[in-house]
């Protein structure tokens, strides 16, 4: 398993370890990652997926996983997120028509 947000698409980064002597060494800065069950409310169902510490706050500060999913572009969103944003935006469009009716 890669150690990519599934949101944010933020992943390992390479550096160096330097020593008191000043001898670098290559070493790699993993993300903050967590498994989170995210509720959507046009879904209607509870999702899991597995986010940067990051994205936690950026999801709260955006007003929920269904606004996040929905302002972000597809290139930065993981497959199975793009088929949430998919499912979720297909839910919204269809809930007019039917409070309409």
């Amino acid at each position: 398993m890669s150690r990519r947000c599934e949101l944010t698409a933020k992943g390992a980064q390479t550096g160096h370890k330097v020593s008191h002597s000043n001898i670098k060494t290559k070493r790699r800065f993993l993300p903050n990652l967590v498994n989170v069950t995210f509720l959507s409310d046009a879904l209607g169902r509870p999702v899991r997926l597995r986010v940067s510490t990051n994205a936690l706050k950026s999801v709260d500060h955006r007003g929920g996983l269904d606004a996040f999913l929905l302002k972000a572009t597809d290139a930065e969103l993981s497959p199975k997120a793009v088929e949430l944003k998919r499912a979720i935006a297909k839910k919204k469009a269809a809930a007019p028509v039917a409070a309409a009716s």
